[in-house]
C-alpha cells in the first residue's frame, strides 16, 4: 500500500509565531487551527511541541492555507524511500562525473 507524500515541519517556533498573526491578521489557538483544518487537537499540539515532526502533505497544505502562507514557509516536502524519510532539505550528495 503506497504511503502518502509527507512533509516535515520546518520550524515549530515559526508555526507558533505565525499562528499569533495569520495572513488575515487574526490569531489562531491550537484548538482553532485543529477545528479549521479538521485535524485532531492532539496532532496540532504535537506539531507545536515538537513531539511530531512529520505530517501527510494534504494535512500540511490545509495548515498552511488556514494560516495564510505558502506550504514551503512551514513545511519541507519529503520523499518516501523504503521505511526511511529522505529530508529534501539535506545537502545533496556529490555528483559523479561521466
Amino acid at each position: 500500500m503506497p504511503q502518502a507524500p509527507m512533509c516535515r515541519v520546518y520550524d515549530r517556533q515559526l508555526l507558533a509565531k505565525l499562528m499569533k498573526r495569520t495572513g488575515t491578521g487574526g490569531r489562531l489557538t491550537a484548538r482553532d487551527l485543529a477545528s479549521l483544518t479538521s485535524l485532531p487537537l492532539g496532532t496540532v499540539g504535537a506539531l507545536l511541541s515538537g513531539e511530531q515532526r512529520y505530517l501527510p502533505r494534504d494535512k500540511s497544505e490545509r495548515i498552511a492555507q488556514v494560516i495564510g502562507v505558502d506550504l514551503l514557509v512551514l513545511f519541507v516536502p519529503c520523499e518516501r524511500a523504503g521505511r526511511t524519510f529522505i529530508d529534501a532539505s539535506a545537502p545533496a550528495t556529490e555528483a559523479v562525473s561521466a
